[in-house]
């Protein structure tokens, strides 16, 4: 449990602090490589919350409310991925 828990921790921790790494960068092509990182961090956070719902760590509200927040994030870093994409692409 302690492990998995240390691997929820730094896999959400990544994904901001990808994207504060990457706004620091020099224009939007460093900062959608930093985006991607997030994504995949997030995804890493997906596979491990699923992970915990299947053995029984967290209950079906605690998984409701995670998954949405999860869902929530996802949307907003693939929103933000395709407007810096483009402006990558346009420069």
């Amino acid at each position: 449990m302690f492990i998995l828990t240390a691997q929820v921790r730094r896999a959400a921790l990544s994904v901001p602090n990808n994207i504060s790494e990457g706004i620091a960068k020099r224009g939007p092509k460093e900062f959608r490589r930093y985006l991607d990182i997030a994504i995949g961090s997030l995804s890493e956070l997906t596979y491990l919350l699923i992970f915990a719902r299947d053995r029984g760590y967290l209950t079906q509200e605690e998984w409701r409310e995670l998954d949405a927040q999860r869902s929530k994030l996802g949307r907003e870093l693939w929103s933000t991925y395709k407007g810096v994409a483009r402006k990558a692409e346009s420069s």
